[in-house]
């Protein structure tokens, strides 16, 4: 030792003191600030702020209390740090764009999604939520484990009991020291479905729950971008997952789009956002928006970008994906603490912690009350032996010179314990009544049972599975809502039906493009001669043109006048109410101006021995085997090659060996077998299924059924019925025969038809005017006559487009 040391300083490594400070400062970063428990997903800054709140009162039946003394209770007590960065997690808590179960209840400006603080702790006013009551239920029957507070004038709990999973809830976020979680919030009827699973079947898979927890639930709603993020996170406990806003393409009176945002990625400031936006705009990396404005209320969110009338939406939408927060990554890591260690969890791990920390919840809270119970029991059996020996005990204690001396003979006398000798001496007078003694006795029997039943409950572990099943479904009913963030599948994502059950469902399409899906129950079965059942509530001049079964899984080709196919999943279709009118297809698939769907094949798969046929307004017909459609990429692909103005106004699925009628506006009809139409490829143009005189034109195309009759109807509102046997077979490519007698006075053909008794046609003219027909209400003439009035038109006017209605709306159900 150095002389002048004097043995006060001792020599050390400065190597080894670096790593084990560092080591100690690491850990305390990781367990006593940044990381979340698995057992009540709170970091210890939320769990000290609730239970400072709790202990003070300050809960959902008081009235509000200044947040500042809120703060200065909780860093008073348990948390040393500075005040600011308690408030700052109280506010988090409170915000409803930040917390998707808020729990802090708060009064006044706690702040907004356009990144404004919230008002300082002074001025707003906070208590706890009602579901935040929930996660400390029972913390005053010995459920958790107390700890001493930093100055060890009090004790906190180490964690609380916390009655539903509120890690997966509300997730978490902290960076520790060469670690960090960020653990997204989830729906809590989907948790609680998932945890109740896992009761009934223990060896339950992440595959399987992921039936059920479908992926994470934000506040601010959202739709996540495939699949494959999700899974990863739920078997790995990480992944990365892309959200983007929720967008609606909508079309303005003068004819321009625009693009209406109503919700947005999680944690993206709006008003940055809109600034970004402009600032793009100015710079001229983005071009096409001629107005950008929010116009968000108290009612929700709406920022409208306005577009120049040649722009598409939809390609529009991606450069704004790809430039802003309009699409966000979210990277999940499922990292907390586990018995004090922090682990990366996968679904099953994180439900299967949180189960084994209810299951001790259960049986301390149970082993309280078995306590409680008995310690009650024993004072009032005591009590039962002293009313029935009364006399006795009261010459007893009138006999004694004092308590001490009374309580001693009571013991030594009648055998009594010492609770129950001083049970006796407290008693007041009023206990020895008759109804008072009766009570007793009731008393007594009602604690036998409760022993009895808390004992079954520590001797059967069944029994304690049950009681988390029982109040997991309380807490569902009570705070269960509809999830907020919806899913789309993306093209590398294909996957999703391994996390989608298959269901038949009904598929509707109205007139003006609005599309929807609804559970095949919906429509339910009637007796004939029933009022049928209101199958939408859409604008007056819209109506259902198309309806079709199909599944989950089944594919949906559309077909569009421009010769385009895009291709869907049934689930792919937003769910709507049965009055709803859907969304519009245009917010589906990536249309270009003037391009509409003019046909909808439902596909179960792609079967080598059917085709789809094709007619184009110039009177080509093409025949392509439906597998060559198998592969269509999300922006769509080439159906059949158009030339000039050519358009595409028809399409069917075929077994190659069906009778096919072409209809044109000039009043002619051909029908030929399709056999006559050799398949060939995809991107090719067809043959010629009709021969076209001057500027005629085909205006409609069916496939022949035998029990059916032919509608004509012309553009002057003139029409008739005639039945099929009419149209003989003929080969294709000629002329054909006349279907209509046109004339000055009813016009060119607008459409044919193949109907039968029982349907309705709607007629639509140029004013937008529609008239409902039915079918039986139409001459049944011959081929070559004109025909009778069926709409009376102004002058000037004319039918524009004429479809069958397939669902018989009707007024109430």
């Amino acid at each position: 030792m150095n002389e002048y040391t004097h043995g006060k300083i001792v020599p050390i490594n400065i190597e080894e003191e670096m790593k084990n400070s560092y080591l100690d400062y690491a850990m305390s970063v990781i367990v006593g600030r940044a990381l979340p428990d698995v057992r009540d997903g709170l970091k210890p800054v939320h769990r000290r702020i609730l239970y400072a709140m709790y202990d003070s009162g300050i809960t959902p039946d008081k009235p509000h209390k200044k947040s500042a003394r809120v703060v200065g209770d909780v860093m008073a007590r348990y948390h040393p740090h500075g005040d600011s960065a308690i408030y700052d997690t109280m506010v988090r808590m409170a915000q409803d764009f930040s917390t998707r179960y808020q729990l802090i209840d708060g009064h006044g400006n706690f702040g907004s999604v356009d990144g404004d603080a919230a008002a300082a702790m002074r001025y707003t006013e906070a208590r706890m939520s009602k579901i935040a009551m929930e996660l400390l239920k029972d913390i005053d029957k010995d459920t958790v484990n107390f700890a001493p507070n930093y100055d060890e004038t009090m004790e906190e709990p180490v964690v609380l009991p916390s009655k539903y999973p509120n890690l997966l809830v509300n997730g978490s976020s902290g960076i520790a020291v060469g670690m960090s979680t960020n653990i997204p919030p989830h729906n809590l009827r989907e948790v609680i479905d998932s945890l109740v699973m896992m009761i009934e079947n223990p060896d339950i898979t992440a595959q399987e729950l992921m039936m059920v927890v479908k992926g994470p639930d934000f506040p601010t709603g959202g739709i996540i971008m495939g699949r494959k993020g999700i899974k990863s996170a739920y078997t790995t406990g990480r992944g990365i997952i892309k959200i983007r806003a929720k967008t609606l393409i909508e079309k303005m009176a003068n004819g321009k789009m625009r693009i209406m945002v109503s919700e947005l990625p999680y944690q993206v400031n709006k008003a940055r956002l809109v600034e970004k936006i402009a600032g793009l705009v100015r710079d001229k990396k983005i071009e096409g928006i001629t107005d950008l404005r929010d116009e968000s209320d108290r009612t929700g969110m709406r920022v409208i970008i306005e577009l120049r009338k040649d722009i598409n939406p939809n390609i529009m939408l991606n450069q704004l994906y790809k430039h802003t927060q309009l699409q966000e990554t979210f990277g999940i890591i499922m990292l907390a603490l586990v018995d004090g260690q922090p682990k990366v969890l996968n679904l099953r791990e994180v439900l299967f912690h949180y189960l084994e920390h209810q299951k001790e919840i259960i049986i301390r809270r149970t082993k309280y009350l078995l306590k409680k119970a008995e310690a009650r029991a024993h004072i009032v059996e005591g009590l039962k032996i002293a009313l029935n020996k009364l006399d006795e005990v009261i010459n007893t204690i009138k006999t004694s010179d004092n308590p001490d001396i009374a309580k001693k003979a009571l013991m030594s006398k009648f055998d009594f314990s010492e609770k129950q000798a001083q049970a006796i001496l407290d008693m007041r007078l009023q206990r020895l009544t008759g109804l008072e003694r009766e009570k007793i006795e009731e008393e007594y029997k009602e604690l036998i049972k409760k022993i009895a039943y808390y004992t079954e409950i520590l001797n059967n572990p069944r029994l304690v599975m049950s009681l988390i099943k029982e109040e997991l479904e309380q807490i569902k009913q009570k705070y269960a809502d509809k999830r907020r963030t919806q899913f789309d599948a993306e093209e590398d994502s294909l996957d999703v039906e391994d996390l989608i059950a298959e269901e038949d469902i009904v598929i509707t399409m109205t007139h003006r493009g609005y599309i929807k899906r609804l559970p095949v129950t919906t429509y339910r079965s009637q007796r004939r001669g029933g009022r049928g059942i209101s199958g939408i509530t859409t604008r007056d001049e819209d109506f259902v043109e198309r309806l079709f079964i199909t599944t989950t899984h089944h594919h949906l080709l559309f077909f569009t006048n421009q010769g385009k196919v895009y291709r869907l999943k049934g689930h792919e279709i937003p769910e709507a109410s049965r009055q709803a009118k859907g969304t519009a297809l245009i917010n589906l698939l990536y249309l270009n101006k003037d391009e509409w769907v003019s046909a909808v094949i439902p596909v179960k798969d792609f079967q080598a021995n059917h085709y789809l046929l094709m007619a184009t307004k110039h009177g080509l017909v093409k025949k392509t085997l439906l597998e060559e459609y198998d592969s269509i990429r999300r922006d769509g692909l080439i159906a059949l090659n158009l030339v000039d103005d050519d358009e595409l106004i028809g399409v069917r699925m075929t077994t190659g060996k069906e009778d096919i009628l072409l209809g044109t506006k000039e009043g002619m009809s051909i029908r030929f077998n399709e056999e006559e139409v050799r398949s060939t490829g995809r991107a090719t143009r067809g043959v010629k299924g009709i021969n076209l005189s001057g500027d005629d034109q085909v205006v409609g195309m069916e496939i022949v059924k035998e029990d059916a009759d032919v509608m004509v109807i012309t553009e002057k509102g003139f029409g008739k019925r005639t039945d099929i046997k009419e149209y003989r077979v003929q080969s294709r490519g000629g002329k054909g025969l006349l279907a209509y007698r046109r004339s000055e006075r009813n016009g060119r053909l607008a459409t044919i038809k193949l109907v039968t008794v029982g349907e309705e046609l709607m007629m639509i003219n140029t004013d937008g005017v529609v008239i409902r027909i039915a079918v039986e209400g139409v001459s049944k003439l011959s081929r070559t006559t004109q025909g009778v009035t069926l709409m009376r038109l102004d002058e000037g006017d004319k039918i524009v487009s004429v479809a069958k209605v397939v669902i018989k709306e009707t007024k109430d159900d």
